[in-house]
């Protein structure tokens, strides 16, 4: 295995793979409300510290997930805009 190549031997570098941003970020945004009900529905059984830690994380993620989507949305309105 040759760590470096000549730039003549090397192939024409691809084309980037189209993604879809928003279907991972609902996804995620997902994954965070599962936690927070999760986190809420233990909350009697979770030590105090470790659910004052958990709740504020879960609602960030959630949060920072919102914002992603409409990000992303309003990124994709502005290029449809534009083309």
């Amino acid at each position: 295995m040759r760590l470096w190549l000549a730039e003549h031997e090397r192939r024409p570098d691809p084309e980037p793979a189209r993604a879809d941003a928003r279907k991972a970020l609902l996804v995620g945004t997902i994954g965070w409300l599962v936690a927070l009900g999760v986190v809420l529905a233990l909350g009697g059984t979770i030590d105090e510290r470790a659910s004052a830690l958990l709740v504020p994380t879960t609602l960030i993620g959630a949060g920072l997930g919102v914002a992603g989507i409409v990000a992303v949305q309003l990124l994709r309105r502005r290029q449809s805009r534009s083309s």
